[in-house]
């Protein structure tokens, strides 16, 4: 059902800092920063050969990221991102073996501009996963 690693996003509590670690020291591709009010976090983006790394950073005092940070004030990573082909199929098929899909249930459109879904991270060996439909 998963395909391809989309990306890992880090929750960072220096967004200008991580990216510029990212471009000057390991001498990344780095993208803009871009806002994403319905999630409520900034995000960069870094590009490597085969897969992305996601820069997270607080958006209103209602980010989740805002919490994540005040637990690790010096960042880590905050999930993983599967490609999926069908992410209502997906979906479907991950709350029939029990698997719990946070919010609504119902995908929202992501920092790339397209349909994602969340995962409980209790159902995943403590991992968050973001499935995207590609």
């Amino acid at each position: 059902m998963i395909g391809r690693l989309n990306h890992v996003a880090i929750a960072v509590p220096d967004l200008d800092a991580a990216a510029a670690q990212y471009r000057d020291t390991l001498g990344a591709k780095v993208g803009a920063p871009q806002d994403e009010p319905d999630h409520g976090v900034t995000v960069v983006f870094i590009e490597l050969p085969n897969t992305k790394i996601e820069l997270l950073y607080p958006l209103g005092e209602n980010s989740p990221i805002k919490g994540f940070l005040e637990k690790n004030p010096s960042g880590g990573i905050h999930h993983i991102c599967y490609e999926v082909e069908d992410i209502l199929a997906a979906r479907d098929r991950l709350q029939a073996t029990g698997a719990r899909v946070l919010g609504s249930g119902e995908p929202k459109i992501g920092a790339h501009g397209k349909p994602v879904l969340f995962l409980h991270p209790k159902d995943f060996t403590g991992t968050l996963v973001e499935l995207e439909q590609v």
